[in-house]
């Protein structure tokens, strides 16, 4: 196994090493030494800081190193979070983990499916199949439950954010993405058609290339400037970008809401991070969707502030979808809402 995470993590080396100088080179004509992608920021948003939660996401500190993709593929550990994953996996198929950057998101990943975005689609029928949810009923509410005193178990916001960033814009464009050239895709990163990490990577192209619902717009953006881009097209320049926040690491999941709870619009483009060898984000916007922002107060004294979106429209959604079952409800009869996993980040006009 640590010949075969050498090898891929050689061989994607290889392959990237040219896209990687021009981008090395690219640096040196920034401002100040700036990285590329905050050149672009500025150029798009001159007068707003980039958000830290977007930051973290850079392909290079500004610093710079000429083993940036090589300390993608080292450090990229942890899983992304399976919510937002528009799955079609199967718990009782879980695939065991290796020692390369795929099998290690596999490895981890916590034996749970949960379509929380995947209204339409997925496997309703197993999520959740160990058992494993903190409390079913934490996982979706009703709107009028989103007030101050409420307590709840939110794993996902205490989970440790993946490291996967961004490739360079030209690298990224420069890798198949598409199930019409999954071999192409599988021989570039070395992996075998029926592997774990192979499996990891159609679903996650499949998710990206799956019809959108009616009322929704879908994107999927695979680079910062494609990220960004996206917020533009569909919102104007005027817009920030939400994200979850933790005002420490911790272990603990039992939060209570605070005063301040804000709805801020329902105009949103909501982006689930998925499960790939870099970053990618899934985005879309669902008609009649509100987000709110909402101050988290831990049961050890850890503050956060929490993004919770309520659906009023569920009519297309799949009838037997986790959270008719949990709210014992029809679909279209009433909102429905649920907190957004940490690494989740949201445009919305100012």
């Amino acid at each position: 196994m640590a010949f075969h995470y050498l090898l891929l993590f050689a061989l994607l080396n290889l392959r990237l090493q040219c896209s990687a100088q021009r981008y090395l080179v690219s640096l040196g004509a920034g401002s100040h030494g700036a990285v590329p992608e905050e050149d672009y920021w500025k150029s798009v948003f001159p007068n707003t800081p980039m958000p830290k939660a977007l930051r973290d996401l850079l392909p290079l500190a500004a610093s710079g190193t000429k083993n940036m993709l090589a300390d993608m593929v080292k450090d990229d550990k942890k899983p992304t979070d399976g919510f937002g994953n528009y799955a079609y996996s199967d718990p009782s198929k879980e695939f065991k983990g290796s020692k390369n950057m795929l099998g290690d998101m596999v490895k981890n990943n916590d034996k749970v499916v949960d379509d929380r975005a995947n209204y339409g689609y997925g496997n309703p029928s197993k999520e959740f199949a160990d058992g494993n949810a903190p409390t079913n009923k934490d996982v979706y509410f009703f709107e009028s439950e989103l007030h101050p005193g409420r307590t709840m178990i939110l794993k996902d916001l205490t989970k440790k954010a993946s490291k996967a960033t961004f490739l360079p814009r030209s690298v990224a464009e420069s890798i198949p993405f598409s199930t019409q050239k999954i071999p192409e895709i599988l021989k570039y990163f070395s992996l075998e058609a029926k592997s774990a990490e192979a499996n990891l990577l159609k679903e996650t192209i499949e998710n990206c290339e799956r019809p959108a619902l009616g009322g929704e717009e879908k994107y999927c953006a695979k680079s910062f400037e494609s990220f960004v881009d996206l917020g533009v097209s569909k919102l104007g320049k005027n817009i920030q970008l939400l994200s979850n926040e933790l005002e420490k690491e911790t272990q603990n999941q039992e939060f209570t809401i605070g005063q301040g709870v804000k709805m801020m619009g329902e105009s949103e483009i909501v982006c689930h991070k998925m499960k790939y060898a870099y970053a990618v984000f899934l985005c879309h916007s669902i008609d009649k969707t509100a987000v709110y922002t909402v101050p988290l107060v831990g049961a050890d004294g850890t503050r956060a502030r929490g993004l919770a979106v309520c659906h009023k429209d569920t009519s297309t959604w799949n009838p037997k979808h986790l959270a008719f079952q949990i709210l014992k409800v029809k679909p279209g009869t009433v909102p429905i809402c649920h907190f957004l996993v940490r690494e989740t980040l949201v445009w919305l006009p100012n």
